[in-house]
C-alpha cells in the first residue's frame, strides 16, 4: 500500500517540453520550446530528415516583466496577503518571506528566518548549487574498462541517474547501456567477453536518507541511492512512464539498482548463464601490466554521458524527481572536495551558498530532495536563492527556471490554480512545490499587476491532516493575491 508522501500532484506534463528563459533586465521571459538542441549542448550537425522540418518560433507564455514597473510596498504585501494566512488549512505555523527580483529588498517576512520543514522546495537549493558548481554544461560520464581478467569488463558508475539500458529508457535524451555495449565490443576487438564487474564506489555511506518516512524505500518515490543505476533505479521503465501521471511518479525500484544495471549491461554483451551474474569490484587503474593481446588493465574501452547539466535540472524541478535530485548533490560534493554521500552532499552545497554570499546558516539538511522530516531551510534564503538566479549577477543560475512549474499549465501546478480565488496566479506564478504528511510549501516566482518580478516562498509545516487539497488552494490564493495586486 503506497502513499503519496512527495508532490503527490506531481505528473508528466510533456516530458520532452523545455521552458527557455532569457534574462530581460532584471526579469524573466518564458516562451514555449522552440529549437533548443544548441541550447542543451547536444551538438551535432542535424540530420537530413532534421533538416527539412522548419521549426516554429516560440510563442509566448508569460510576458516578461516591466524593468520600469513600480516596486511594491511592504504595507501594500501584507495587506494583500496577511489575511490569507489565517486560513485554518494552513495550520498555526506559516512561514513565509516575499523579496522583490530586481533590489532583492524584502518586501515582506513571517517566520522567513525561521528554519521550517521545506519539503520539496529543497530542489531549489539543489538546482542552484549544482548549476554553481558544475555549471550548465556538465555531463555525468559512464565508463567501461577492462578489468584484470581477459574479457572481464567493468562498468564505472559516474552518478547519472537517468541512465538507459536501451532506447525504452524513462528519461528522454539518456545515455544507454546498449550504445556502451557497442563500444566495448569494437574496443575488445578479438577478445570475447566473459564477465562483468560493477564499480558503483563512487558514491560511499548509506544509500537512504537520514529522516526519510519508512515506506519510501519501498514506496517508490525514493530509491537506494547509487553512483550506478538505470531509469532512476525504476524496475519497470516503460510502465513507469505509462502510468507515470495515474501514479503521480509511484514505481517500484531496484533495491540494488548497481547490480540490476550490470546484469542488463551483461546481456547487452551477449552473456548468458553464470557469467551473466555479476559481482561488485574496484575497477582497475590504467597503466597495470598487459594481458597478452587483450586491453591492458585499467583501459577505458567506452563511455557515455548524461545529458547536459541545465537538462537534469529541468527534469528534477519539473516531476520533482527525488533520485535525480540526491545523485545532482552528490555532483556538488565531488566539486567541492567531499564525500559523494548524503551528508557530503549538504556540506558542498552549504559551501557552494557561502561562495554565493547566501546565509548557510539559514539550511540544514539531511538530503538533496527534501523527503527528509530532518532537513529545515527558512523562507528568507529560499527567496534568496530566486533573487541570486533571477537577478542576472549569476546568468548560469538561471537555468533553474527552465523545468519550474508554471500555474495551471505545468509540472506540479498544472491543476491548479483553477478554483475562486486563485485564477489570477494561473500562468504568472512559477514554483516549485513541496509535500510531506502535514507539510505544504510553494516557493518560486510571480508577476504583479504591474509587471514587477517578485519571490516568494511560503511554508507551513504543521498543517492539519486530511487538508491536501485545501491546503494547496490556501497556498494558490496567497500567490495569487501577489499576481493580482500591485501591492502599493
Amino acid at each position: 500500500m503506497w502513499r503519496c508522501r512527495h508532490d503527490p500532484e506531481a505528473r508528466e506534463c510533456e516530458r520532452p517540453v523545455v521552458l527557455l528563459f532569457a534574462l530581460v533586465g532584471a526579469g524573466l521571459a518564458v516562451v514555449r520550446p522552440g529549437p533548443v538542441a544548441g541550447w542543451l549542448g547536444d551538438g551535432g550537425e542535424p540530420s537530413r530528415a532534421d533538416a527539412q522540418v522548419v521549426e516554429p518560433d516560440p510563442t509566448p507564455v508569460l510576458a516578461g516583466p516591466d524593468a520600469h514597473a513600480p516596486e511594491p510596498t511592504a504595507d501594500g504585501v501584507k495587506a494583500a496577503i496577511e489575511p490569507l494566512l489565517a486560513a485554518p488549512e494552513l495550520g498555526d505555523r506559516v512561514n513565509v518571506s516575499v523579496a522583490d527580483v530586481t533590489t532583492g529588498r524584502s518586501l515582506y517576512s513571517r517566520g522567513g528566518d525561521d528554519a521550517t520543514v521545506p519539503a520539496s522546495v529543497t530542489k531549489l537549493a539543489t538546482a542552484v548549487t549544482v548549476l554553481a558548481a558544475r555549471g550548465p554544461d556538465h555531463r555525468v560520464p559512464t565508463r567501461a574498462v577492462a578489468g584484470a581478467a581477459p574479457g572481464e569488463v567493468v562498468l564505472v558508475g559516474g552518478g547519472d541517474p537517468t541512465l538507459a539500458v536501451d532506447g525504452d529508457g524513462f528519461y528522454p535524451g539518456a545515455a544507454r547501456l546498449d550504445d556502451l555495449a557497442e563500444q566495448v565490443r569494437t574496443a575488445l576487438g578479438g577478445t570475447a567477453p566473459t564477465r562483468v564487474t560493477v564499480d558503483s564506489s563512487l558514491f560511499p555511506g548509506p544509500v537512504y536518507g537520514p529522516g526519510w518516512d519508512s515506506d519510501i524505500p519501498t514506496g517508490g518515490f525514493g530509491a537506494a541511492i547509487s553512483a550506478l543505476m538505470t531509469d532512476g533505479a525504476r524496475v519497470d521503465p516503460v510502465a513507469a512512464k505509462k502510468n507515470f501521471a495515474a501514479s503521480h511518479g509511484w514505481a517500484q525500484r531496484s533495491p540494488q539498482p548497481d547490480l540490476a544495471a550490470g546484469r542488463a549491461f551483461a546481456r547487452l554483451l551477449g552473456l548468458t548463464g553464470a557469467a551473466a551474474q555479476v559481482k561488485r569490484g574496484a575497477a582497475p587503474t590504467s597503466g597495470d601490466a598487459s594481458a597478452g593481446t587483450a586491453p591492458a588493465p585499467g583501459t577505458e574501452l567506452g563511455k557515455v554521458e548524461s545529458p547536459p547539466m541545465i537538462r537534469l535540472v529541468d527534469m528534477m524541478i519539473t516531476d520533482s524527481d527525488n533520485v535525480i535530485a540526491e545523485a545532482l548533490a552528490r555532483q556538488v560534493a565531488l566539486a567541492r572536495d567531499q564525500p559523494a554521500s548524503f551528508a557530503g552532499g549538504a556540506a558542498a552545497m552549504d559551501i557552494v551558498l557561502g561562495e554565493l554570499g547566501l546565509p548557510a546558516d539559514e539550511i540544514t539538511l539531511s538530503d538533496a530532495s527534501g523527503l527528509s522530516r530532518s532537513d529545515r531551510i527558512s523562507p528568507s534564503l529560499l527567496t534568496d536563492l530566486i533573487a541570486i538566479a533571477g537577478d542576472g549577477s549569476h546568468p548560469e543560475l538561471g537555468s533553474i527556471f527552465g523545468g519550474l512549474p508554471v500555474a495551471g499549465w505545468s509540472g506540479t501546478l498544472d491543476g491548479r490554480y483553477r478554483s475562486d480565488g486563485t485564477t489570477a496566479g494561473a500562468g504568472v506564478v512559477r514554483a516549485k512545490t513541496g509535500t510531506l504528511t502535514g507539510v505544504h510549501a510553494i516557493a518560486g516566482l510571480v508577476t504583479t499587476a504591474d509587471g514587477r518580478l517578485l519571490t516568494f516562498a511560503v511554508l507551513a509545516d504543521r498543517a492539519p491532516a486530511g487538508s491536501l487539497d485545501d491546503t494547496r488552494r490556501a497556498l494558490d490564493r496567497v500567490t495569487s493575491a501577489l499576481a493580482r495586486c500591485g501591492c502599493r
